[in-house]
């Protein structure tokens, strides 16, 4: 139920929202705000062209301030009411965004750009009386929140995902955002202990771990496919992603299976050579390329598939495993990060070794054979996110965050 008496008056803050990749942000807005709380949207880059031809991200990006969308005045403004009203933090604030960088004359530079989005950022946060402001993800975006939070000197704290916030650049500077955090909400144990890392023992009391939630009654049912067995692989096509090992394991086992077709869905740098690597194949004409959907349409694509693969060799905890295993579609998924801690082999899916196609093929076979264990599976893995991974559990444990009151 809303509560109408909380003072607690949120934004949330995202290097690029809204965004095909961060539906699972969008689930949180709207389940924090069912529970009453007062949420503002805001971008730093603004969503791509592509991305606007959908209809629910254009009326998400309506409704979200992006910095960079800006006028020149409005920069310049910030930066000259900023200096003659709060001088000593127009000079912390400078100072701190001079420290927290990487080395290099680019990172210098660029210290600069994320001080100027800073001071635009926080002239409207305090224009609409935002009491605490909380980043997605500990990359650059989130040196622009930091530094505004700082000059207006609200709580600040961020959504630790993936190994790339613990990689070059964003990991140099992970301990120093952590130290600077009212908390920081990680999506998996693995990413937890990730950020324990960057930090000593007495920032750990910091570190939350609260999940990516899905709203379950609005997921679709599984149907499957008509006549063939459909194993469909569902990101962006990028070499990290490792959708060239599923494309070899997938020929590798075709010519036993002449009912299966793999089918990818996404865009991304990987793209034309993973069409080139499928045309090489003798099963070119199972392997197609749907590119970018919008999110109803690609959990109609996971609903009308047999097998979800996810092959990555780095992940956080993936929301398209969360999404297939909620539609039940079984799902193949490397044994990394964070997914053990959602997908238990042979129970709720098949894990195998990252980079061992051979042990993909394996799982391949073994779920192209038996369509009783393929049911298994999903069945298991739908009561696991139904237990777990409920959006309006994770807004509640988010917001009780944001009110203060977490143990």
């Amino acid at each position: 139920m809303p509560d109408a008496s909380s003072s607690l008056s949120l934004a949330y803050l995202v290097s690029a929202y809204p965004g095909t990749s961060h539906t699972f942000i969008s689930r949180e807005v709207a389940a924090l705000r069912e529970l009453g709380v007062n949420l503002d949207t805001f971008s730093i880059k603004p969503a791509t062209e592509a991305e606007l031809e959908d209809r629910m991200l254009r009326q998400q990006a309506d409704t979200t301030f992006t910095v960079r969308r800006q006028s020149a005045a409005s920069f310049l403004l910030a930066q000259l009411a900023t200096l003659i009203l709060r001088p000593g933090r127009y000079i912390a604030t400078l100072g701190q965004a001079l420290a927290h960088r990487p080395p290099g004359l680019r990172a210098f530079y660029m210290a600069f750009v994320y001080f100027a989005e800073s001071l635009v950022l926080a002239r409207e946060l305090d224009r609409r009386g935002v009491t605490h402001l909380h980043n997605h993800f500990a990359n650059a975006g989130a040196i622009t929140g930091y530094l505004a939070a700082e000059l207006l000197r609200i709580p600040w704290s961020f959504t630790m995902h993936g190994i790339s916030e613990t990689d070059y650049p964003a990991g140099l500077l992970l301990g120093k955002k952590i130290e600077a955090a009212a908390f920081v909400v990680c999506v998996s144990y693995f990413g937890r202990a990730q950020a324990m890392r960057a930090v000593t023992p007495d920032h750990w009391k910091k570190l939350h771990v609260v999940r990516c939630g899905l709203p379950l009654a609005r997921v679709p049912a599984h149907t499957g496919s008509d006549r063939r067995k459909r194993i469909i692989s569902v990101g962006r096509l990028s070499p990290e992603k490792g959708q060239a090992g599923l494309i070899e394991a997938f020929a590798s086992v075709a010519s036993e299976f002449k009912d299966a077709q793999l089918v990818f869905v996404g865009d991304g740098p990987a793209a034309q050579d993973l069409r080139v690597r499928a045309a090489g194949t003798a099963v070119a004409d199972r392997i197609s390329f749907l590119g970018r959907l919008g999110e109803e349409e690609t959990l109609e694509q996971i609903a009308g598939s047999e097998i979800l693969v996810l092959s990555s060799f780095m992940e956080g905890l993936p929301i398209v495993l969360l999404e297939a295993m909620a539609v039940g579609t079984a799902v193949i998924a490397t044994r990394v990060a964070g997914i053990p801690e959602l997908v238990e082999d042979a129970k709720s899916g098949l894990l195998f070794t990252p980079s061992k196609w051979d042990e993909l093929a394996a799982c391949l076979r073994r779920l192209l054979r038996d369509e009783t264990l393929r049911g298994e599976l999903a069945e298991n893995g739908q009561e696991e996110v139904a237990s777990e991974f409920n959006i309006m559990r994770s807004a509640q444990d988010l917001r009780t965050l944001f009110e203060g009151k977490a143990s």
